[in-house]
Protein backbone atom coordinates (compact mmCIF):
# COMPACT_ATOMS: atom_id res chain seq x y z
CA UNK A 1 0.00 0.00 0.00
CA UNK A 2 1.49 3.54 -1.22
CA UNK A 3 2.31 6.14 1.48
CA UNK A 4 -0.30 9.16 1.40
CA UNK A 5 1.01 12.11 -0.24
CA UNK A 6 1.29 14.93 2.14
CA UNK A 7 2.29 18.51 0.75
CA UNK A 8 5.68 20.40 1.86
CA UNK A 9 4.77 22.94 4.58
CA UNK A 10 7.60 25.32 3.07
CA UNK A 11 7.47 24.87 -0.81
CA UNK A 12 4.15 23.27 -1.08
CA UNK A 13 5.90 20.68 -3.21
CA UNK A 14 3.70 16.62 -3.15
CA UNK A 15 5.93 14.79 -0.67
CA UNK A 16 5.84 10.97 0.67
CA UNK A 17 9.29 11.09 2.36
CA UNK A 18 10.76 12.06 5.60
CA UNK A 19 11.96 15.09 3.64
CA UNK A 20 10.42 17.34 1.06
CA UNK A 21 12.00 16.21 -2.53
CA UNK A 22 12.15 19.83 -3.90
CA UNK A 23 13.56 21.66 -1.27
CA UNK A 24 14.73 19.03 1.46
CA UNK A 25 12.30 20.36 4.81
CA UNK A 26 11.63 17.85 6.94
CA UNK A 27 8.02 16.24 6.90
CA UNK A 28 6.03 18.56 9.32
CA UNK A 29 7.95 21.31 9.34
CA UNK A 30 6.17 24.83 8.29
CA UNK A 31 7.11 27.89 6.79
CA UNK A 32 7.21 31.03 8.88
CA UNK A 33 5.72 32.64 5.58
CA UNK A 34 2.54 31.94 4.13
CA UNK A 35 3.36 29.77 0.70
CA UNK A 36 1.72 32.17 -1.42
CA UNK A 37 4.18 34.65 0.34
CA UNK A 38 7.34 33.11 -0.18
CA UNK A 39 8.04 34.41 -4.13
CA UNK A 40 6.94 37.74 -3.37
CA UNK A 41 9.19 38.15 -0.44
CA UNK A 42 12.11 36.73 -2.09
CA UNK A 43 10.99 39.09 -5.17
CA UNK A 44 11.14 41.96 -3.32
CA UNK A 45 14.24 40.95 -1.27
CA UNK A 46 15.95 40.48 -4.44
CA UNK A 47 14.48 44.03 -6.12
CA UNK A 48 15.80 46.06 -2.76
CA UNK A 49 19.46 44.34 -3.94
CA UNK A 50 19.22 45.32 -7.40
CA UNK A 51 18.20 48.88 -6.81
CA UNK A 52 20.94 49.66 -4.16
CA UNK A 53 23.68 48.65 -6.32
CA UNK A 54 22.33 50.67 -9.31
CA UNK A 55 21.49 53.54 -7.47
CA UNK A 56 25.03 53.47 -5.46
CA UNK A 57 26.53 53.12 -8.87
CA UNK A 58 25.15 56.05 -10.72
CA UNK A 59 25.41 58.30 -8.31
CA UNK A 60 29.47 57.02 -6.83
CA UNK A 61 30.63 59.56 -10.02
CA UNK A 62 34.50 59.67 -9.52
CA UNK A 63 36.33 62.65 -9.59
CA UNK A 64 38.64 63.42 -12.20
CA UNK A 65 42.37 62.66 -11.31
CA UNK A 66 44.10 66.24 -10.55
CA UNK A 67 46.26 65.01 -8.25
CA UNK A 68 44.38 66.88 -5.21
CA UNK A 69 42.66 64.94 -2.61
CA UNK A 70 39.04 63.75 -3.70
CA UNK A 71 36.09 65.84 -3.45
CA UNK A 72 33.28 64.98 -1.60
CA UNK A 73 30.35 63.41 -3.99
CA UNK A 74 27.16 65.34 -3.21
CA UNK A 75 24.14 63.09 -3.13
CA UNK A 76 22.07 63.50 -6.20
CA UNK A 77 18.75 64.22 -3.94
CA UNK A 78 20.08 66.81 -1.70
CA UNK A 79 20.72 66.00 2.21
CA UNK A 80 24.60 66.27 2.10
CA UNK A 81 28.22 64.50 0.67
CA UNK A 82 30.06 61.91 0.91
CA UNK A 83 29.14 58.45 0.07
CA UNK A 84 25.87 57.38 -2.09
CA UNK A 85 23.03 56.26 0.59
CA UNK A 86 22.43 52.83 1.06
CA UNK A 87 18.98 52.17 -0.20
CA UNK A 88 18.81 48.92 1.08
CA UNK A 89 18.87 50.42 4.91
CA UNK A 90 16.12 52.68 4.33
CA UNK A 91 12.42 52.95 4.98
CA UNK A 92 10.35 51.72 1.55
CA UNK A 93 9.14 55.80 1.75
CA UNK A 94 13.02 57.16 1.87
CA UNK A 95 13.78 54.80 -1.22
CA UNK A 96 11.07 56.24 -3.01
CA UNK A 97 11.50 59.89 -1.89
CA UNK A 98 15.41 59.65 -3.00
CA UNK A 99 14.82 58.03 -6.35
CA UNK A 100 11.59 60.43 -7.33
CA UNK A 101 14.29 63.79 -6.02
CA UNK A 102 17.12 61.57 -8.50
CA UNK A 103 14.91 61.70 -11.69
CA UNK A 104 13.69 65.28 -11.71
CA UNK A 105 16.30 66.83 -10.81
CA UNK A 106 17.49 64.31 -14.17
CA UNK A 107 14.53 66.22 -16.06
CA UNK A 108 15.41 69.89 -15.03
CA UNK A 109 19.02 69.14 -16.13
CA UNK A 110 17.93 67.17 -19.69
CA UNK A 111 19.03 64.37 -18.83
CA UNK A 112 16.76 61.62 -20.46
CA UNK A 113 19.11 58.95 -20.04
CA UNK A 114 18.89 59.02 -15.76
CA UNK A 115 14.97 59.81 -15.96
CA UNK A 116 15.00 56.74 -18.71
CA UNK A 117 17.07 53.93 -16.15
CA UNK A 118 15.64 55.59 -12.96
CA UNK A 119 12.01 56.28 -13.09
CA UNK A 120 11.12 52.06 -13.26
CA UNK A 121 12.97 51.74 -9.78
CA UNK A 122 11.18 54.96 -8.69
CA UNK A 123 7.74 53.20 -9.80
CA UNK A 124 8.70 50.26 -8.28
CA UNK A 125 9.39 51.61 -4.82
CA UNK A 126 6.21 53.69 -4.93
CA UNK A 127 4.68 50.08 -5.79
CA UNK A 128 6.07 48.68 -2.18
CA UNK A 129 4.81 51.31 0.07
CA UNK A 130 2.68 50.60 2.65
CA UNK A 131 0.24 53.55 2.62
CA UNK A 132 -0.02 56.07 -0.07
CA UNK A 133 -0.86 59.54 0.89
CA UNK A 134 -1.03 62.67 -2.19
CA UNK A 135 2.40 63.75 -1.51
CA UNK A 136 3.45 60.16 -3.11
CA UNK A 137 0.44 60.13 -5.71
CA UNK A 138 1.74 63.59 -7.00
CA UNK A 139 5.22 62.11 -6.97
CA UNK A 140 3.95 58.75 -9.39
CA UNK A 141 1.90 60.91 -11.49
CA UNK A 142 4.85 63.15 -12.37
CA UNK A 143 7.00 59.94 -12.31
CA UNK A 144 5.05 58.56 -14.93
CA UNK A 145 4.26 62.07 -16.70
CA UNK A 146 8.39 61.82 -17.01
CA UNK A 147 8.12 58.32 -19.31
CA UNK A 148 4.73 59.43 -20.77
CA UNK A 149 2.60 57.51 -18.89
CA UNK A 150 -0.80 59.49 -19.42
CA UNK A 151 -2.98 56.51 -18.36
CA UNK A 152 -0.80 56.46 -14.92
CA UNK A 153 -0.83 59.59 -14.77
CA UNK A 154 -4.63 60.51 -14.79
CA UNK A 155 -5.85 57.61 -12.12
CA UNK A 156 -3.12 59.14 -10.09
CA UNK A 157 -4.70 63.12 -10.84
CA UNK A 158 -8.34 61.35 -10.59
CA UNK A 159 -7.53 60.13 -6.98
CA UNK A 160 -6.51 63.04 -5.79
CA UNK A 161 -9.34 65.28 -7.28
CA UNK A 162 -11.72 63.06 -5.78
CA UNK A 163 -10.70 63.21 -2.64
CA UNK A 164 -10.55 66.82 -2.64
CA UNK A 165 -11.46 68.58 -6.40
CA UNK A 166 -9.91 71.57 -5.70
CA UNK A 167 -6.51 69.80 -4.34
CA UNK A 168 -3.44 72.25 -5.97
CA UNK A 169 -1.14 69.02 -6.90
CA UNK A 170 -3.93 67.53 -8.81
CA UNK A 171 -4.64 70.30 -10.59
CA UNK A 172 -1.16 70.69 -11.72
CA UNK A 173 -0.50 67.45 -12.99
CA UNK A 174 -3.83 67.71 -14.72
CA UNK A 175 -1.93 71.01 -16.22
CA UNK A 176 1.12 68.78 -16.86
CA UNK A 177 -0.72 66.18 -18.35
CA UNK A 178 -2.37 68.64 -21.13
CA UNK A 179 1.15 69.46 -21.81
CA UNK A 180 2.21 66.31 -22.04
CA UNK A 181 -0.80 65.59 -24.77
CA UNK A 182 -0.53 69.15 -26.35
CA UNK A 183 -4.35 69.66 -25.32
CA UNK A 184 -4.69 73.77 -24.97
CA UNK A 185 -7.78 73.65 -24.10
CA UNK A 186 -7.03 71.22 -21.19
CA UNK A 187 -4.23 72.93 -19.48
CA UNK A 188 -6.16 76.43 -19.96
CA UNK A 189 -8.91 74.69 -18.23
CA UNK A 190 -6.45 73.29 -15.40
CA UNK A 191 -4.67 76.51 -15.18
CA UNK A 192 -8.37 78.11 -14.47
CA UNK A 193 -9.49 76.20 -11.76
CA UNK A 194 -6.16 76.21 -10.08
CA UNK A 195 -6.01 80.10 -9.86
CA UNK A 196 -9.94 79.98 -8.47
CA UNK A 197 -9.01 77.51 -6.11
CA UNK A 198 -5.45 79.16 -4.95
CA UNK A 199 -6.15 81.12 -2.14
CA UNK A 200 -8.30 79.14 -0.44
CA UNK A 201 -6.22 75.94 -0.72
CA UNK A 202 -2.86 77.97 0.66
CA UNK A 203 -4.68 78.94 3.90
CA UNK A 204 -5.74 75.73 4.28
CA UNK A 205 -2.10 74.51 5.07
CA UNK A 206 -1.93 70.84 3.82
CA UNK A 207 1.70 69.98 4.47
CA UNK A 208 2.22 68.45 1.08
CA UNK A 209 1.81 72.33 -0.44
CA UNK A 210 4.50 73.42 1.80
CA UNK A 211 6.98 71.00 0.44
CA UNK A 212 6.02 71.83 -3.08
CA UNK A 213 5.99 75.60 -3.15
CA UNK A 214 8.11 76.55 -5.46
CA UNK A 215 6.39 74.05 -8.24
CA UNK A 216 3.07 75.79 -6.79
CA UNK A 217 4.57 79.25 -7.17
CA UNK A 218 6.20 78.18 -10.77
CA UNK A 219 2.41 76.70 -11.96
CA UNK A 220 1.07 79.76 -10.58
CA UNK A 221 2.82 82.25 -12.80
CA UNK A 222 2.30 80.41 -15.89
CA UNK A 223 -1.34 80.20 -15.68
CA UNK A 224 -1.71 83.78 -14.36
CA UNK A 225 -3.06 85.97 -17.73
CA UNK A 226 0.67 86.97 -18.97
CA UNK A 227 2.39 83.26 -17.82
CA UNK A 228 4.27 81.41 -20.54
CA UNK A 229 6.09 78.27 -19.66
CA UNK A 230 5.97 74.77 -19.26
CA UNK A 231 4.17 73.95 -16.22
CA UNK A 232 6.36 71.18 -14.13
Amino acid sequence: MSQPTKVCGACGAPSTGRFCSACGTPAGAGSSLPRKLVPYVLGGLAFLAILAALFKRELATPAPDTGAPPAAVPFAAGGGTGTPPDLSQMSPRERFDRLYNRVMQAAEGADSATVTRFTPMALQAYAMLEQFDTDARYHAAMLNIEIGNAIAASALADTILTANPKHLLGLVIQGNLAMLRDDRTGLAGARRAFLAAYDAEEKAGRSEYQDHQQILDRFRADAAPTGKGTPR
